[in-house]
């Protein structure tokens, strides 16, 4: 298991992280969600111990990274911009991943280069998605148990992209290993991730299923004669996501029946429930009324 004990890392006199807490479970997907700027890369290149904390401890399997350098073998990290890997060729890549990691499976290195249709060529000619997806399965033939990766479908094709995910589905049905996903596109973790983590001004927001997340909000359609009611405005557990017309899209958090009994006795000329996204949750809980329409 890998875990983070109350992890706190401070940048140029400015705490970027704060009392971080989470552990991520064999065989899952976790995603890591947060607006930008809030900790999400430095948290990512903490745990894999690029950077030290100032507080707190990151374990593998009771092993604490920092302290041990070894354990480094069991866990992977792919960056946004993998960009150190340029000036090489993949056969010198494969050289050097064989040197790093002990368990690099350089068989199933090419079997993934002819299921992905990537050329042996020097990697400064591959394009963007080329080199993210060369990225990731260099990520994967290490055989590492934890892999964490920072927007890893940047730049790839809608294709590429769907194949990608599902490579990642079955790698980690298969071999249960771990992965924990930062990303901007949340309809992608809304299809693979079994849970969630978001981060807010460098400190947990919460972490949750994402069942049970979606559980927890109901959006509905609202239509009232006149404006919207002020006392159903004001609720703590609503917002209004956006307005078309006389057309409310509102999101409930909590005291779901209670709160649509309040609407109800405004007596709206039309009320329907929809699906809720992860979209809708992450507005709600890390941008807030003022940041929505």
């Amino acid at each position: 298991m890998l875990s983070v004990q109350n992890v706190t890392k401070t940048i140029d006199n400015k705490t970027v992280l704060k009392d971080i807490t989470f552990t991520i479970p064999p065989g899952s997907i976790t995603g890591l969600l947060g607006r930008n700027g809030v900790g999400k890369t430095t948290l990512m290149r903490t745990m894999i111990g690029i950077l030290d904390p100032e507080e707190g401890r990151v374990l593998v399997d009771d092993v604490d990274i920092h302290q041990q350098p070894s354990i480094k073998q069991t866990i992977m990290f792919v960056p946004d911009s993998p960009t150190v890997i340029e000036k090489y060729k993949v056969k010198e890549l494969v050289t050097l991943y064989k040197a790093i990691y002990e368990k690099f499976d350089e068989a199933y290195f090419y079997e993934l280069i002819g299921r992905f249709s990537l050329h042996e060529q020097k990697i400064s000619r591959y394009s963007k998605g080329m080199k993210a997806l060369l990225h990731i399965i260099l990520a994967f033939s290490t055989k590492a148990t934890y892999i964490l990766l920072d927007e890893p479908t940047n730049g790839l094709d809608p294709i590429i992209k769907k194949q990608i995910l599902q490579f990642m589905i079955e790698e980690v049905s298969e071999r249960e290993l771990s992965l924990l996903i930062s990303t901007h596109h949340l309809e992608e973790i809304e299809k693979i991730a079994d849970t969630v983590i978001m981060l807010n001004n460098g400190q947990m927001e919460g972490i949750t299923s994402l069942e049970d997340m979606k559980g927890n909000y109901v959006k509905v359609h609202a239509i009232f004669e006149r404006s919207f009611p002020q006392k159903l405005e004001a609720l703590s557990n609503v917002t209004i996501l956006e307005q078309i017309g006389r057309v409310h899209t509102v999101l409930i958090k909590g005291n779901v029946e209670e709160t649509l009994h309040k609407f109800r006795q405004e007596t709206p000329i039309f009320l329907e429930e929809i699906p809720t996204t992860l979209e809708d949750v992450f507005v709600h809980s890390l941008g807030g009324k003022k940041d929505v329409s």
